[in-house]
C-alpha cells in the first residue's frame, strides 16, 4: 500500500494521475496542475492581446482557467495521451477569447476636460435640488476658509480622511475627520440661520 505522504513518482502518468483526481485525491490534483501548468505557460505568453494585458496578467489567466478546469475533471474523457493538455489549451484559448471580447466591447478611454458640460445634473445636484444647492453655496460662502476646505474636500472632491489630513495640514486622518465633522456641525447651524 503506497504512503500518500511520500512523493508520487515522477513518471506516474497523466491516466494515473486523471484516475486518483476522480477518486478524490488532492495531492493527484496539485501533481496534475504542476504537470500542466508550464508548459500551458508558455503555449499562451503573448496570445492575450497586448491591450487587455493591463487588466489581465496572461500568467493569472492561464492559472486560474486550469484551476476551473481541473475542477471540473468528472466531464473530461480521456482518449489519448496528450488530451488532457489539448483539453486544457483549449480551455486558456477560449478564456483568452473571452477576455479579447470583453475588452473590445468597452468604449475607447476619453478625456474629460473642465469645458465639457456636463449632460446630466451632478449627484449634489439630484441630492440636494437646484434650490438647496443655492443654500448650500450661501452658507459655505459665510464659513471660514478651513471649515469650507474641510467640506468641498469630502463632500465634493471625496477625498479620504487621509488625504483630506495633507491638504488641511493635520497630523492624521482621524484629526482631519474630526475637523470635517465639526466644519458640516457649522455648516448646519449657517442652514438653520438662512
Amino acid at each position: 500500500m503506497r504512503d500518500e505522504s511520500t512523493p508520487s513518482n515522477p513518471l506516474e502518468s497523466t491516466f494515473e494521475l486523471l484516475a486518483r483526481v476522480r477518486e478524490g485525491d488532492r495531492n493527484a490534483l496539485e501533481r496534475l496542475f504542476t504537470r500542466c501548468l508550464p508548459p500551458l505557460r508558455r503555449w499562451a505568453r503573448g496570445r492575450l492581446p497586448s491591450a487587455a494585458r493591463g487588466a489581465l496578467d496572461t500568467q493569472d489567466l492561464v492559472q486560474d482557467t486550469i484551476l476551473n478546469s481541473l475542477r471540473q475533471l468528472d466531464h473530461f474523457e480521456s482518449r489519448h495521451e496528450g488530451a488532457l493538455q489539448a483539453y486544457l489549451r483549449q480551455a486558456v484559448l477560449n478564456r483568452i477569447r473571452d477576455e479579447a471580447r470583453r475588452f473590445s466591447r468597452r468604449p475607447a478611454p476619453a478625456e474629460l476636460t473642465e469645458s465639457q458640460p456636463a449632460e446630466s445634473a451632478s449627484p449634489l445636484d439630484i441630492a440636494i435640488g437646484r434650490q438647496g444647492v443655492a443654500r448650500y453655496e450661501a452658507a459655505l460662502q459665510r464659513l471660514r476658509p478651513a471649515d469650507r476646505e474641510a467640506i468641498i474636500g469630502r463632500l465634493e472632491l471625496q477625498y479620504d480622511y487621509r488625504e483630506l489630513a495633507t491638504i488641511l495640514g493635520k497630523p492624521n486622518a482621524n484629526a482631519a475627520r474630526v475637523a470635517v465633522t465639526r466644519a458640516l456641525a457649522r455648516l448646519m447651524e449657517q442652514f438653520d440661520e438662512s
